[in-house]
């Protein structure tokens, strides 16, 4: 049985977007006015075809019919607790607790240095920090729950006086417990719940938001020749059957987000795949998120003009992912990326 999927894309922002939306030429992303689409590219394992809106109701009975429900979920207003999706994109700042993160390890966490940078990260315009104890770069191995725990405990008790949402970035139950009775708001689990058997018990008992995050393999060798029959379909259906099983372990909540992984399990070709695609996870009805931050696909692109912050790249990646509609964007460099944010929409908008 052929299996399709739904692509939106030939995106329109601001006024232009406004416009088309008001003379019915296309149709808003998430009940955005801001942003709207007039294409859909209807994708199976062997073919994708695009069509224009107006020629929906001329497709085959089971393409019409499955692209009348996907736009249904396209369009309808995105719900998470405490976001509002009225001003995309909303940034993640990373607070790396650790000694060896690929891009700053070391350099937050000794002393009071982590709630500091949080504290400006928040006072740059993020609205989620993101803190981890578990470097989880190509090549990590695992580290004792007890010394990840050490690592963000001190610095999460103080971040409660900022406020702005809390994610914790680990694959441990145990860690995620202590930090949702610490004031946890998400967690970042970027095995995709996978790592830890104990994992969605724990997020059922405290129904508590989190991100669906796919990664290939474990980081000590999810680089290591990395293989996908169609890595873009192949995500997609990892992220259906994990929404199943959750919803199957009774967790009914709504407040998930989807990140497909960019550089996790994945080459460069893989990673310019996804991102070039990423419009077709709107399809499941979801907040979509990229961490594109510094990432090694820069430096592969690059090449001579590779740098160690990677902000020109990083900042490239973001406005692109923006123009898709992704709703949120993991960032070392939140002053940076929200400058770029404010010119690109100033150009677009006004």
């Amino acid at each position: 049985m052929v299996k399709y999927y739904t692509r939106v894309c030939n995106f329109y922002l601001g006024n232009t977007s406004k416009e088309k939306v008001k003379q019915k030429t296309a149709v808003p992303l998430n009940s955005n006015k801001s942003i709207s689409f007039d294409t859909i590219e209807i994708i199976t394992r062997k073919n994708k075809k695009k069509i224009h809106i107006r020629e929906v109701k001329n497709q085959k009975s089971k393409i019409f019919q499955k692209i009348k429900k996907d736009i249904k979920t396209i369009t309808k207003k995105n719900f998470f607790k405490g976001l509002n999706f009225s001003n995309i994109p909303i940034l993640m700042g990373v607070i790396n607790l650790t000694p060896d993160s690929f891009s700053d390890g070391g350099k937050y966490n000794k002393k009071n240095l982590g709630f500091l940078h949080a504290r400006l990260l928040a006072k740059q315009g993020c609205e989620i920090l993101d803190i981890g104890g578990e470097s989880t770069r190509p090549g990590a191995k695992d580290i004792n729950k007890i010394i990840e725990w050490k690592r963000i405990n001190n610095t999460l008790k103080k971040i409660k006086k900022i406020k702005k949402l809390i994610s914790l970035d680990t694959r441990k139950s145990w860690v995620m417990e202590k930090g949702i009775k610490n004031r946890v708001n998400i967690i970042n689990d970027i095995s995709g719940l996978s790592y830890d058997k104990n994992t969605i018990e724990i997020l059922k008992k405290y129904n508590v938001p989190f991100i669906i995050h796919h990664s290939l393999g474990t980081p000590e060798n999810m680089q290591k020749n990395p293989n996908y029959q169609n890595v873009l379909l192949d995500i997609y259906d990892f992220f259906e059957k994990k929404i199943k099983q959750i919803r199957s372990y009774g967790i009914k909540h709504n407040n998930i987000i989807l990140d497909p992984g960019i550089g996790f399990g994945k080459n460069l070709k893989h990673n310019m795949t996804i991102m070039r695609n990423i419009s077709i996870f709107h399809s499941l009805g979801f907040p979509v998120m990229l961490g594109v931050s510094r990432k090694r696909f820069i430096k592969d692109i690059s090449g001579i003009n590779d740098s160690s912050e990677r902000l020109g790249g990083t900042i490239s990646s973001v406005l692109y992912a923006m123009s898709q509609g992704v709703q949120i964007l993991r960032v070392h460099d939140v002053n940076e990326v929200n400058q770029a944010i404010k010119v690109f929409k100033y150009l677009n908008f006004k």
